[in-house]
């Protein structure tokens, strides 16, 4: 993997990062698909809505079909037919949403397998054989993402554990090709922060994400952390926020110098019936949009609002029809693609922070 930075606006920047399977242009949101799928849209279709990258989880699909019937396949790749890069997660979210169900040594995550009770060890060794196997483009080293409420110490325990794990990690990736990133811990203590983010880049690795954030502190606090440890990490690698966010945290988040991103929210909300249209978010379960004609977002080219109104989708909708979720999926996640080809333009245009601004402004508000 090679980045090239080729624009700055401040913090920001605009570049490209070079794979194997293809280029990704940052900064660059990728659509979540965690079982090798983004729920309801064919690789096919996410190609030509205009993504360059897709993002699995590793976790789960060691968990469900197992890796092992994957690499048979040849890997993700042959496995699900997205030819383009896949970065995958390593599963220390999932493992922290277990809460009681898990226990965390030295070792790695001792815990009980949600789906069947099956007790499971995931150290970062077979971490990394399980990304290996599902010949990922991008891996991510196996971390501990502790609570925002635990005390000061704990977190600082997680922390440390997370960077012998890193180094762990870094040793069995050994030969293969892929990319490995760190991954920065430390809560929203900066000092804790600073010391991860200087640990990672000792070991060093091919980019560095930020974890544990977006986990129940404010979003003030959440973006003041972003800003201070972006300028911790090294300047000619790609930085990654992991499951962030709005089309709001994205833009103030690309502002203070982040270049990828993943989020289930425009799937999560497009299920829900919630739209991110050019002014504001769109409610189609609404009784006002029965009979309305007028596509979903004037402003937008994409397959469902060329060819359906809002009162089709509300129709859809509210009589459990499963193209409701296909045709409004299709929809955010043509948002999101917009978003970051308007942001990429800002940099380049040094209007960014201008563009941030309009964001913001109209990124929560309920679309007329």
């Amino acid at each position: 993997m090679k980045f090239n930075i080729t624009q700055t606006c401040g913090n920001a920047r605009a570049g490209k990062i070079f794979t194997a399977r293809g280029n990704i242009k940052t900064p660059a949101f990728m659509p979540v698909g965690t079982l090798g799928a983004v729920k309801g849209i064919p690789p096919h279709e996410l190609s030509a809505l205009g993504f360059d990258i897709m993002l699995a989880n590793a976790y789960h699909l060691w968990m469900r079909p197992g890796e092992k019937i994957i690499a048979d396949h040849g890997g993700l790749h042959g496995f699900g037919g997205w030819r383009k890069p896949i970065l995958t997660d390593s599963g220390g979210y999932q493992i922290f949403s277990l809460q009681t169900h898990r226990t965390i040594t030295e070792e790695g995550a001792h815990f009980r397998a949600p789906h069947n009770g099956e007790k499971r060890l995931l150290t970062p060794e077979l971490c990394m054989q399980i990304q290996r196997d599902l010949a990922s483009d991008i891996v991510m080293v196996l971390d501990e993402c502790p609570s925002p409420e635990q005390p000061r110490d704990k977190i600082e325990a997680a922390m440390r554990l997370s960077t012998r794990w890193a180094r762990r990690c870094k040793t069995a990736h050994g030969d293969n090709p892929a990319a490995l990133f760190g991954i920065v811990q430390g809560g929203t203590d900066l000092d804790l922060r600073a010391r991860s983010a200087a640990d990672l880049t000792e070991i060093g690795f091919d980019g560095y994400a930020i974890g544990g954030l977006a986990v129940g502190e404010s979003k003030a606090l959440t973006a003041d952390t972003v800003a201070a440890v972006a300028t911790m990490l090294p300047a000619t690698t790609p930085r990654y926020l992991m499951g962030v966010g709005s089309p709001a945290d994205i833009a103030g988040a690309v502002l203070r110098g982040i270049d990828m991103f993943d989020c289930v929210l425009p799937a999560r909300n497009a299920r829900n019936g919630h739209l991110f249209v050019s002014d504001g978010i769109l409610r189609m379960r609404n009784a006002r949009h029965r009979t309305d004609t007028s596509p979903p977002d004037k402003d937008c080219n994409c397959p469902t609002c060329r060819n359906f109104s809002r009162a089709y989708l509300h129709h859809l909708l509210t009589t459990n029809e499963m193209l409701a979720a296909r045709y409004m999926t299709i929809h955010n996640l043509s948002h999101y693609r917009k978003l970051m080809s308007r942001l990429r333009a800002a940099i380049k245009d040094n209007t960014l922070e201008a563009t941030v601004k309009q964001i913001e402004a109209t990124a929560t508000q309920s679309a007329p």
